[in-house]
């Protein structure tokens, strides 16, 4: 499991396994409940506990903590290894560029801080019910996501075909395939002067490409005096040049510039946008282009699935409401990761 650790905890969906023979042979390797266990090489420093699950497993090319000379515990010296004041002690002790390894004759003189095993437990328990709540809404978010992936397979003709797998009770008829351009206005970017950027909210908010999205969604960042090309609320904004293919929502008017484009579309179509970017279908597209980029004609001419409004609506809504779900989580997750950044500068030296 050299490469199956990710910060705090053991990633088992790298586990390889081995022959009993060959497992026996590796009995001065064992893992037992409570060690931990360090990167040795690559992700440096990426440390974790052994739960009793993995009690007696077999490791390579870790740093193994192995039965300890006093009472400590685990958790709250793996929680103090993800502190930026150990990770930059770490840092001073690895050797490498294009890989960095640490020697675990290095460690043997490495210093930590220590409190009173009773504090060491409480601030172990603090940060392992954190790491917990995290896994909880990771977990739920990845569900959701891996449902709505399977949904928009099913939900959308498959190719060759002109009915979903599965349609709302009350929907029937053939699908129609259109072009982009014939059913959507689009609008091409075009940037505004250099000159006439700033940073004055005050001013147009300037839309440039994906770095202004997050989380499916425009977030001002740059600001211009000059009105170029527009898009009003509600628009739909398609990165045209790299990453192709990205696509968002805006709440605000917003002047595009030219690694976007704007699209007036329903929820429907939108969602036909994202699954096309899953599908790697803008890629294909733009291979042929000196770099990543599609034209307007590319965009326009680019065939989507149409049905009745009424399905469209009901299609649009559910979509929405499941990204509604997944992004609730992944705003827990955020939230819940900062509290627990915040905790590590706060509650070790």
């Amino acid at each position: 499991m050299s490469d199956g650790i990710r910060p705090e905890q053991i990633n088992r969906k790298t586990e390889i396994f081995i022959n009993d023979e060959f497992y026996h042979k590796q009995s001065d390797k064992w893992l037992r409940e409570g060690d931990i266990v360090m990167v040795q090489s690559g992700h440096v420093g990426h440390t974790a506990v052994i739960p009793p699950e993995l009690n007696n497993i077999a490791a390579h090319a870790l740093i193994m903590f192995t039965d300890p000379k006093e009472e400590v515990s685990p958790y709250f010296l793996n929680f103090q290894f993800q502190t930026e004041n150990i990770k930059t002690k770490l840092s001073e002790i690895t050797t490498g560029n294009t890989i960095k390894h640490i020697l675990s004759s290095e460690m043997k003189d490495f210093e930590m801080f220590f409190t009173d095993f009773e504090e060491q437990t409480a601030i172990g328990n603090t940060f392992q019910k954190l790491d917990s709540l995290i896994n909880q809404h990771q977990q739920k978010h990845d569900k959701l996501s891996n449902i709505k992936k399977a949904m928009l397979e099913k939900m959308f003709p498959k190719q060759g075909e002109t009915i979903p797998e599965i349609r709302f009770k009350g929907f029937s008829g053939e699908w129609e395939e259109k072009e982009l351009g014939s059913v959507t206005q689009i609008t091409m970017g075009q940037s505004p002067s250099g000159e006439n950027y700033t940073n004055n909210s005050n001013d147009f908010i300037l839309v440039q490409g994906n770095a202004d999205l997050k989380n499916g969604f425009v977030v001002p960042r740059v600001w211009t005096s000059e009105v170029t090309k527009t898009a009003t609320q509600g628009a739909l904004i398609f990165s045209v040049r790299a990453p192709v293919g990205e696509v968002g929502k805006t709440n605000y008017d917003v002047v595009l510039g030219r690694g976007v484009a704007a699209i007036n579309a329903n929820e429907f179509i939108f969602q036909q946008l994202k699954k096309l970017k899953s599908d790697n279908y803008w890629h294909k597209v733009s291979a042929g282009s000196t770099f990543d980029a599609i034209s307007s004609t590319e965009l326009d001419s680019t065939l989507i699935w149409v049905s009745s409004d009424s399905e469209q609506t009901a299609i649009g809504n559910y979509f929405q409401k499941l990204d509604t779900l997944i992004n609730q989580h992944q705003q827990q997750i955020t939230k819940l990761n900062n509290i627990k950044q915040a905790c590590l500068s706060k509650m070790f030296v």
